[in-house]
């Protein structure tokens, strides 16, 4: 399959991902299926092409609501609401600070601040270099190690402000 994003995808290898995705899609849903069973496995389909992307552009978002027949509209609306998903490209290194009840209570925001100040970023953007990509998200489930932090998916529990120099450092390409 083509690419069918408008305004081209960009980089040579974005249609056999486009490619992948449909395959999934089409692998999820059998044809004709009402709307109700399309937006049922809308977040399994978005998940896969957060993976296979990194992140959910708009040419992506077009794709998955043609290919689902929903408004556009809609997939941004769980895109948005939704703290794991993103339109914006992320660095290779994710690094998530948990800023739920416990967490916040514990120091998050020091952490929060620490990466900051070494990253030369604001919650939300991504180095540059696209090494680090900063965010913040309002629980992972994990309480009794707060404050937490996620660099993509390894848990760091008892964060202190002190320890993000040793975060940083481990994440070598």
């Amino acid at each position: 399959m083509s690419c069918q994003c408008s305004g081209g995808c960009g980089a040579a290898g974005d249609s056999e991902k486009f490619a992948e995705l449909d395959r999934f899609i089409t692998e999820l849903l059998s044809r004709g299926e009402p709307p109700e069973r399309r937006r049922g496995n809308l977040i399994q389909i978005l998940h896969r092409a957060q993976h296979i992307f990194g992140y959910l552009p708009e040419e992506v978002q077009k794709f998955v609501a043609e290919r689902l027949d929903l408004p556009r509209a809609e997939i941004y609306g769980v895109i948005s609401f939704y703290s794991y998903f993103t339109d914006q490209p992320v660095g290779r290194y994710k690094i998530n600070v948990c800023t739920g009840t416990a967490c916040f209570v514990k120091g998050a925001p020091k952490v929060l601040d620490e990466f900051k100040r070494q990253l030369n970023i604001r919650e939300g953007e991504s180095t540059p270099d696209g090494k680090f990509f900063l965010g913040a998200l309002r629980c992972v489930g994990a309480c009794s190690l707060a404050p937490v932090v996620m660099v993509n998916e390894r848990v760091y529990g008892n964060m202190t402000a002190d320890k993000v120099a040793g975060i940083l450092a481990e994440c070598t390409d």
